[in-house]
Protein backbone atom coordinates (compact mmCIF):
# COMPACT_ATOMS: atom_id res chain seq x y z
CA UNK A 1 0.00 0.00 0.00
CA UNK A 2 1.59 3.31 -1.08
CA UNK A 3 1.66 6.52 0.92
CA UNK A 4 -1.12 8.16 -1.10
CA UNK A 5 -3.50 5.21 -0.56
CA UNK A 6 -2.81 5.21 3.17
CA UNK A 7 -3.59 8.94 3.34
CA UNK A 8 -6.92 8.46 1.55
CA UNK A 9 -7.90 5.59 3.86
CA UNK A 10 -6.95 7.65 6.91
CA UNK A 11 -9.14 10.54 5.76
CA UNK A 12 -12.07 8.19 5.12
CA UNK A 13 -11.61 6.67 8.59
CA UNK A 14 -11.60 10.13 10.19
CA UNK A 15 -14.77 11.10 8.34
CA UNK A 16 -16.41 7.88 9.53
CA UNK A 17 -15.48 8.62 13.16
CA UNK A 18 -16.83 12.17 12.94
CA UNK A 19 -20.09 10.98 11.40
CA UNK A 20 -20.49 8.21 13.96
CA UNK A 21 -19.85 10.65 16.79
CA UNK A 22 -22.39 13.12 15.34
CA UNK A 23 -25.15 10.56 14.99
CA UNK A 24 -24.36 9.12 18.42
CA UNK A 25 -24.85 12.55 20.01
CA UNK A 26 -27.98 13.12 17.93
CA UNK A 27 -29.44 9.79 19.06
CA UNK A 28 -28.99 10.78 22.71
CA UNK A 29 -30.82 14.09 22.32
CA UNK A 30 -34.32 13.87 23.71
CA UNK A 31 -37.11 16.32 24.27
CA UNK A 32 -40.05 16.26 26.64
CA UNK A 33 -43.55 17.53 25.90
CA UNK A 34 -46.18 17.94 28.64
CA UNK A 35 -49.83 18.30 27.63
CA UNK A 36 -50.90 19.83 30.91
CA UNK A 37 -54.18 18.79 32.53
CA UNK A 38 -57.13 18.58 30.15
CA UNK A 39 -60.76 17.85 31.15
CA UNK A 40 -62.06 14.49 29.91
CA UNK A 41 -63.92 11.44 31.27
CA UNK A 42 -65.35 13.47 34.13
CA UNK A 43 -61.86 14.24 35.44
CA UNK A 44 -58.54 15.51 34.08
CA UNK A 45 -55.97 13.79 31.88
CA UNK A 46 -52.31 14.62 31.46
CA UNK A 47 -49.78 13.13 29.06
CA UNK A 48 -46.02 13.53 29.21
CA UNK A 49 -44.04 12.32 26.20
CA UNK A 50 -40.31 11.84 25.70
CA UNK A 51 -39.17 11.63 22.08
CA UNK A 52 -36.15 12.22 19.89
CA UNK A 53 -37.79 15.09 18.01
CA UNK A 54 -40.61 17.59 18.51
CA UNK A 55 -42.74 16.24 15.66
CA UNK A 56 -42.91 12.78 17.22
CA UNK A 57 -43.66 14.29 20.62
CA UNK A 58 -46.54 16.40 19.29
CA UNK A 59 -48.00 13.52 17.28
CA UNK A 60 -47.78 11.29 20.37
CA UNK A 61 -49.74 13.76 22.49
CA UNK A 62 -52.36 14.09 19.76
CA UNK A 63 -52.67 10.32 19.28
CA UNK A 64 -52.94 9.64 23.01
CA UNK A 65 -55.78 12.11 23.54
CA UNK A 66 -57.57 10.79 20.47
CA UNK A 67 -57.68 7.37 22.17
CA UNK A 68 -58.80 8.84 25.50
CA UNK A 69 -61.64 10.79 23.87
CA UNK A 70 -62.63 7.71 21.88
CA UNK A 71 -63.11 5.71 25.07
CA UNK A 72 -65.04 8.57 26.64
CA UNK A 73 -67.33 8.92 23.62
CA UNK A 74 -68.05 5.19 23.58
CA UNK A 75 -68.41 4.47 27.29
CA UNK A 76 -69.62 7.58 29.09
CA UNK A 77 -73.02 7.15 30.72
CA UNK A 78 -73.38 10.94 30.74
CA UNK A 79 -73.51 11.12 26.95
CA UNK A 80 -76.85 10.16 25.44
CA UNK A 81 -75.26 9.06 22.17
CA UNK A 82 -72.60 6.80 23.70
CA UNK A 83 -72.71 3.05 23.20
CA UNK A 84 -73.17 2.48 26.92
CA UNK A 85 -76.20 4.79 26.96
CA UNK A 86 -77.65 2.81 24.06
CA UNK A 87 -77.00 -0.42 25.99
CA UNK A 88 -78.83 1.03 29.00
CA UNK A 89 -81.84 1.95 26.88
CA UNK A 90 -82.21 -1.20 24.77
CA UNK A 91 -80.21 -4.18 26.10
CA UNK A 92 -83.10 -5.65 28.09
CA UNK A 93 -85.34 -5.68 25.00
CA UNK A 94 -82.79 -6.82 22.43
CA UNK A 95 -79.08 -7.64 21.97
CA UNK A 96 -77.18 -4.39 21.34
CA UNK A 97 -74.17 -4.47 19.04
CA UNK A 98 -71.15 -2.53 20.31
CA UNK A 99 -67.67 -1.69 19.09
CA UNK A 100 -64.64 -3.88 19.70
CA UNK A 101 -63.38 -1.42 22.32
CA UNK A 102 -66.58 -1.41 24.37
CA UNK A 103 -66.87 -5.16 24.10
CA UNK A 104 -63.28 -5.59 25.31
CA UNK A 105 -64.02 -3.54 28.43
CA UNK A 106 -67.22 -5.45 29.18
CA UNK A 107 -65.49 -8.78 28.61
CA UNK A 108 -62.56 -7.76 30.80
CA UNK A 109 -65.00 -6.64 33.49
CA UNK A 110 -66.60 -10.06 33.64
CA UNK A 111 -63.15 -11.67 33.90
CA UNK A 112 -62.42 -9.56 36.99
CA UNK A 113 -65.86 -10.31 38.41
CA UNK A 114 -65.12 -14.03 38.22
CA UNK A 115 -61.60 -13.57 39.57
CA UNK A 116 -62.85 -11.62 42.59
CA UNK A 117 -66.06 -13.59 43.23
CA UNK A 118 -68.13 -10.54 42.34
CA UNK A 119 -66.24 -7.99 44.43
CA UNK A 120 -65.65 -6.18 41.14
CA UNK A 121 -68.98 -5.91 39.36
CA UNK A 122 -69.83 -3.23 36.81
CA UNK A 123 -73.56 -4.00 37.06
CA UNK A 124 -73.78 -2.11 40.40
CA UNK A 125 -75.18 0.82 38.42
CA UNK A 126 -78.66 0.66 40.04
CA UNK A 127 -77.09 0.76 43.51
CA UNK A 128 -74.80 3.65 42.56
CA UNK A 129 -77.83 5.58 41.25
CA UNK A 130 -79.76 4.80 44.44
CA UNK A 131 -77.02 6.22 46.65
CA UNK A 132 -76.72 9.33 44.46
CA UNK A 133 -80.44 9.95 44.97
CA UNK A 134 -80.02 9.29 48.68
CA UNK A 135 -77.33 11.95 48.89
CA UNK A 136 -79.57 14.46 47.12
CA UNK A 137 -82.43 13.78 49.55
CA UNK A 138 -80.06 13.47 52.54
CA UNK A 139 -81.74 10.19 53.48
CA UNK A 140 -80.19 6.72 53.73
CA UNK A 141 -81.94 4.17 51.44
CA UNK A 142 -84.40 1.83 53.09
CA UNK A 143 -83.83 -1.92 53.07
CA UNK A 144 -86.69 -2.29 50.59
CA UNK A 145 -85.00 0.17 48.23
CA UNK A 146 -81.68 -1.64 48.57
CA UNK A 147 -83.32 -5.00 47.87
CA UNK A 148 -85.08 -3.62 44.78
CA UNK A 149 -81.83 -2.22 43.39
CA UNK A 150 -79.86 -5.39 44.22
CA UNK A 151 -82.34 -7.46 42.20
CA UNK A 152 -81.03 -5.64 39.10
CA UNK A 153 -77.38 -6.27 39.95
CA UNK A 154 -75.14 -9.21 39.04
CA UNK A 155 -72.54 -9.74 36.35
CA UNK A 156 -74.17 -13.12 35.74
CA UNK A 157 -77.10 -11.19 34.24
CA UNK A 158 -74.84 -9.46 31.71
CA UNK A 159 -74.87 -11.59 28.54
CA UNK A 160 -72.12 -11.07 25.96
CA UNK A 161 -71.97 -12.62 22.51
CA UNK A 162 -68.31 -12.74 21.45
CA UNK A 163 -69.16 -13.60 17.84
CA UNK A 164 -71.67 -10.84 17.11
CA UNK A 165 -70.20 -8.44 19.72
CA UNK A 166 -73.58 -7.83 21.33
CA UNK A 167 -74.70 -7.07 24.87
CA UNK A 168 -77.93 -8.11 26.54
CA UNK A 169 -79.44 -7.59 30.02
CA UNK A 170 -81.37 -10.37 31.72
CA UNK A 171 -83.11 -7.99 34.13
CA UNK A 172 -85.07 -4.85 33.38
CA UNK A 173 -83.49 -1.69 34.79
CA UNK A 174 -79.91 -2.97 34.74
CA UNK A 175 -77.14 -0.41 34.36
CA UNK A 176 -73.38 -0.79 34.08
CA UNK A 177 -70.95 1.53 35.82
CA UNK A 178 -67.54 1.53 34.13
CA UNK A 179 -66.00 3.98 36.59
CA UNK A 180 -63.71 1.27 37.97
CA UNK A 181 -62.19 0.15 34.67
CA UNK A 182 -62.72 2.60 31.77
CA UNK A 183 -59.98 5.02 32.86
CA UNK A 184 -57.49 2.18 33.06
CA UNK A 185 -58.47 0.97 29.60
CA UNK A 186 -58.15 4.49 28.18
CA UNK A 187 -54.69 4.86 29.74
CA UNK A 188 -53.49 1.61 28.20
CA UNK A 189 -54.82 2.60 24.78
CA UNK A 190 -53.15 6.00 25.07
CA UNK A 191 -49.82 4.36 25.94
CA UNK A 192 -50.16 2.05 22.91
CA UNK A 193 -50.79 5.09 20.70
CA UNK A 194 -47.74 6.92 22.06
CA UNK A 195 -45.51 3.91 21.46
CA UNK A 196 -46.87 3.34 17.95
CA UNK A 197 -46.00 6.92 16.96
CA UNK A 198 -42.43 6.38 18.08
CA UNK A 199 -42.00 8.03 21.49
CA UNK A 200 -39.27 6.48 23.64
CA UNK A 201 -40.87 7.27 26.99
CA UNK A 202 -44.01 8.67 28.49
CA UNK A 203 -46.64 8.88 31.19
CA UNK A 204 -50.44 9.00 30.99
CA UNK A 205 -52.42 10.19 34.01
CA UNK A 206 -56.23 10.14 34.10
CA UNK A 207 -57.74 11.15 37.41
CA UNK A 208 -54.67 10.02 39.34
CA UNK A 209 -54.46 6.59 37.69
CA UNK A 210 -51.12 6.42 35.90
CA UNK A 211 -49.05 4.30 33.56
CA UNK A 212 -45.50 5.09 32.46
CA UNK A 213 -42.87 3.55 30.23
CA UNK A 214 -39.38 4.14 28.92
CA UNK A 215 -36.50 6.11 30.35
CA UNK A 216 -37.47 9.47 31.83
CA UNK A 217 -35.64 12.74 31.35
CA UNK A 218 -33.05 13.76 33.93
CA UNK A 219 -33.33 16.62 36.35
CA UNK A 220 -36.91 17.61 35.56
CA UNK A 221 -39.31 18.48 38.36
CA UNK A 222 -43.09 18.56 38.13
CA UNK A 223 -45.41 20.21 40.66
CA UNK A 224 -46.73 17.85 43.34
CA UNK A 225 -44.15 15.14 42.61
CA UNK A 226 -46.74 13.28 40.57
CA UNK A 227 -45.26 11.89 37.40
CA UNK A 228 -41.81 13.34 38.06
CA UNK A 229 -39.20 11.69 35.83
CA UNK A 230 -35.81 10.65 37.15
CA UNK A 231 -32.96 8.72 35.50
CA UNK A 232 -33.96 5.54 37.32
CA UNK A 233 -37.74 5.73 37.09
CA UNK A 234 -40.86 7.88 37.28
CA UNK A 235 -41.79 9.15 40.73
CA UNK A 236 -45.52 8.96 41.48
CA UNK A 237 -46.90 10.69 44.56
CA UNK A 238 -49.77 9.09 46.48
CA UNK A 239 -52.38 11.38 48.00
CA UNK A 240 -52.95 11.50 51.75
CA UNK A 241 -56.46 10.00 52.23
CA UNK A 242 -57.05 12.11 55.36
CA UNK A 243 -55.94 15.39 53.83
CA UNK A 244 -58.56 18.12 53.76
CA UNK A 245 -59.08 19.21 50.16
CA UNK A 246 -60.17 22.73 49.35
CA UNK A 247 -63.43 22.73 47.39
CA UNK A 248 -61.85 25.19 44.94
CA UNK A 249 -58.99 22.78 44.11
CA UNK A 250 -60.68 21.00 41.22
CA UNK A 251 -57.57 18.97 40.35
CA UNK A 252 -57.26 17.56 43.86
CA UNK A 253 -61.00 16.86 43.91
CA UNK A 254 -60.46 14.77 40.77
CA UNK A 255 -57.65 12.76 42.38
CA UNK A 256 -54.74 14.71 40.90
CA UNK A 257 -51.80 15.17 43.28
CA UNK A 258 -51.43 18.90 43.99
CA UNK A 259 -49.93 18.95 47.48
CA UNK A 260 -47.26 17.13 49.47
CA UNK A 261 -47.74 13.39 48.83
CA UNK A 262 -48.12 10.84 51.59
CA UNK A 263 -45.46 8.68 49.98
CA UNK A 264 -43.72 8.38 46.63
CA UNK A 265 -43.53 5.35 44.35
CA UNK A 266 -40.76 4.84 41.83
CA UNK A 267 -42.03 3.06 38.72
CA UNK A 268 -40.60 1.92 35.42
CA UNK A 269 -42.82 0.36 32.74
CA UNK A 270 -45.70 -0.04 35.18
CA UNK A 271 -49.11 1.32 36.14
CA UNK A 272 -50.65 2.43 39.42
CA UNK A 273 -54.27 3.05 40.40
CA UNK A 274 -55.78 4.13 43.71
CA UNK A 275 -59.34 3.75 44.98
CA UNK A 276 -60.59 5.22 48.22
CA UNK A 277 -63.55 6.59 50.10
CA UNK A 278 -61.77 9.94 50.42
CA UNK A 279 -62.13 10.78 46.72
CA UNK A 280 -65.79 10.28 45.90
CA UNK A 281 -68.52 9.79 48.44
CA UNK A 282 -72.10 10.57 49.32
CA UNK A 283 -72.60 12.80 52.35
CA UNK A 284 -75.84 11.89 54.14
CA UNK A 285 -76.76 13.40 57.48
CA UNK A 286 -73.12 14.30 58.08
CA UNK A 287 -71.75 10.79 57.36
CA UNK A 288 -69.62 9.85 54.37
CA UNK A 289 -70.62 6.85 52.26
CA UNK A 290 -68.07 5.62 49.71
CA UNK A 291 -68.95 5.51 46.02
CA UNK A 292 -67.56 1.94 45.95
CA UNK A 293 -70.49 -0.41 46.54
CA UNK A 294 -70.52 -3.98 47.81
CA UNK A 295 -73.07 -5.73 45.62
CA UNK A 296 -73.81 -8.32 48.31
CA UNK A 297 -75.01 -5.75 50.85
CA UNK A 298 -75.88 -2.84 48.59
CA UNK A 299 -73.96 -0.60 50.97
CA UNK A 300 -70.72 1.30 50.47
CA UNK A 301 -67.46 -0.32 51.51
CA UNK A 302 -65.77 0.46 54.81
CA UNK A 303 -62.48 -0.43 56.47
CA UNK A 304 -60.00 0.94 53.93
CA UNK A 305 -59.34 4.61 53.26
CA UNK A 306 -57.07 3.91 50.31
CA UNK A 307 -56.18 0.98 48.06
CA UNK A 308 -53.27 1.37 45.66
CA UNK A 309 -52.48 -1.33 43.10
CA UNK A 310 -49.28 -1.51 41.07
CA UNK A 311 -49.44 -3.63 37.92
CA UNK A 312 -48.01 -3.90 34.42
CA UNK A 313 -51.06 -2.29 32.85
CA UNK A 314 -53.60 0.28 33.96
CA UNK A 315 -56.80 -1.67 33.30
CA UNK A 316 -55.73 -4.38 35.76
CA UNK A 317 -54.61 -1.85 38.37
CA UNK A 318 -57.87 0.10 38.03
CA UNK A 319 -60.20 -2.89 38.39
CA UNK A 320 -58.21 -4.56 41.17
CA UNK A 321 -58.10 -1.36 43.23
CA UNK A 322 -61.91 -1.36 43.25
CA UNK A 323 -62.11 -5.10 43.96
CA UNK A 324 -59.74 -4.99 46.94
CA UNK A 325 -61.66 -2.02 48.36
CA UNK A 326 -64.72 -4.30 48.48
CA UNK A 327 -62.91 -7.48 49.58
CA UNK A 328 -61.09 -5.88 52.48
CA UNK A 329 -57.45 -6.22 53.56
CA UNK A 330 -57.24 -9.93 54.35
CA UNK A 331 -58.98 -11.37 51.30
CA UNK A 332 -57.77 -8.54 49.05
CA UNK A 333 -54.08 -9.01 49.82
CA UNK A 334 -54.42 -12.79 49.55
CA UNK A 335 -55.76 -12.33 46.03
CA UNK A 336 -53.08 -9.85 44.95
CA UNK A 337 -50.33 -12.17 46.22
CA UNK A 338 -51.50 -14.74 43.64
CA UNK A 339 -51.29 -12.35 40.66
CA UNK A 340 -47.94 -12.01 38.92
CA UNK A 341 -46.30 -8.57 38.67
CA UNK A 342 -48.97 -7.03 40.87
CA UNK A 343 -48.59 -5.40 44.30
CA UNK A 344 -50.86 -3.57 46.74
CA UNK A 345 -50.53 -0.86 49.38
CA UNK A 346 -53.53 -0.43 51.69
CA UNK A 347 -54.32 2.24 54.28
CA UNK A 348 -57.01 1.27 56.82
CA UNK A 349 -59.75 3.73 57.70
CA UNK A 350 -58.80 3.42 61.36
CA UNK A 351 -55.03 2.83 61.53
CA UNK A 352 -53.70 0.84 64.47
CA UNK A 353 -51.43 2.76 66.87
CA UNK A 354 -48.25 0.98 65.77
CA UNK A 355 -44.96 2.30 64.37
CA UNK A 356 -45.03 2.83 60.62
CA UNK A 357 -42.77 4.18 57.93
CA UNK A 358 -45.46 6.84 57.40
CA UNK A 359 -46.14 8.65 60.66
CA UNK A 360 -49.76 8.30 61.71
CA UNK A 361 -50.53 5.57 59.18
CA UNK A 362 -50.50 1.82 59.16
CA UNK A 363 -49.54 0.53 55.74
CA UNK A 364 -50.64 -2.96 54.78
CA UNK A 365 -48.60 -4.22 51.84
CA UNK A 366 -48.02 -7.25 49.68
CA UNK A 367 -44.59 -8.87 49.94
CA UNK A 368 -43.20 -7.15 46.84
CA UNK A 369 -44.62 -3.65 47.33
CA UNK A 370 -41.72 -2.27 49.35
CA UNK A 371 -39.37 -2.12 46.36
CA UNK A 372 -41.55 0.55 44.74
CA UNK A 373 -41.62 2.88 47.76
CA UNK A 374 -38.93 5.55 47.78
CA UNK A 375 -38.12 8.37 50.18
CA UNK A 376 -39.39 11.87 49.53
Amino acid sequence: MNKKTRSVLFIIFCIFLIAASYFSVRSKQRIELDSGHRPVMGTFARVVVIAEDSKTAKESIKASFAEIHKVDDLMSDYKDDSEISLVHRDAFNRPVKVSQSTFEVLEKSIEFSRLTDGAFDITVGPLVDLWKSAAESNSVPTQAQLDEARAKVGYEKLILDSIDKTVRFEADGMRVDLGGIAKGYAIDKAIEAIQSVGAIGGMVDIGGDIRCFGTPMQGKNYPGSAGTPRPDGWLIGLQDPNETIDDSDILAQAGIQTSEPLLILQLTDAAVATSGNYRRFALIDGKKYSHIINRQTGISTEGLSSVTIISKNAVDADALATAVSVMGPEKGLALIETILQTEAILIPSQPKPVPSEIEGYELIKTTGAEKYITSK
